[in-house]
């Protein structure tokens, strides 16, 4: 290549949102931010959205609003995101489990369901203590009942991606081979 010629500049292009499911703890955030970065795509977490919409932090929104509100104004919000161009999205463990928020995101995203299982997400929630619906209880007792609930729901998702206690790059790499296969990714 000739001194002044220059390599074209590569880009992935992300024909659909991209959204991570699941409950606390299975690393959607974590994830979410590492597929982001190889893909060269925005990242956004709809949770440090929803606390800039709201002007504060979402256990003070559960304790001062109740539930029923943060879900109202996690469904706007989130429908506010996918209004932009595509990006990777993670989401909070219960807004997948709205049927208003599951139906927009059928329509607008390929959802992946981050599944983990109940010995990880115990271990991942207890090195936080922001957890607000977790602190009423026995941890293990409500992610146990959470899994219970919410897992046949989390089901939906397009993708089922495990997050095990295993480098980030495994799903990672995971989640990246899903889009191409879909063609929701082209690199």
């Amino acid at each position: 290549m000739a001194k002044d010629e220059q390599a074209p500049e590569f880009r992935a292009e992300l024909k659909k949102h991209v959204v991570l499911v699941g409950l606390m703890g299975a690393g959607k955030s974590a994830i979410g931010r590492r597929v982001a970065t190889a893909i060269d795509a925005r990242f956004l977490d709809a949770d440090t959205e929803i606390e800039r919409a709201a002007g504060m932090k979402i256990p003070d929104i559960f304790e001062t609003r109740g539930e029923a509100e943060f879900r109202d104004g996690e469904r706007r919000v989130i429908a506010r995101l996918l209004e932009k161009a595509p990006l990777v999205l993670a989401t909070g463990g219960g807004a997948f489990i709205d049927d208003e928020t599951r139906a927009l995101l059928a329509e607008k995203a390929t959802t992946i369901w981050m599944r983990a299982d109940l010995d990880v997400l115990v271990r991942r929630c207890g090195r936080r203590s922001s957890r607000p619906l977790l602190k009423n209880g026995n941890p293990r007792e409500i992610l146990a009942r959470l899994m219970e609930s919410r897992y046949p729901i989390y089901a939906e998702a397009d993708v089922e991606v495990f997050s095990r206690d295993e480098p980030h790059e495994v799903s990672v790499n995971a989640i990246i081979k899903h889009l191409k296969d879909r063609g929701d990714l082209i690199l």
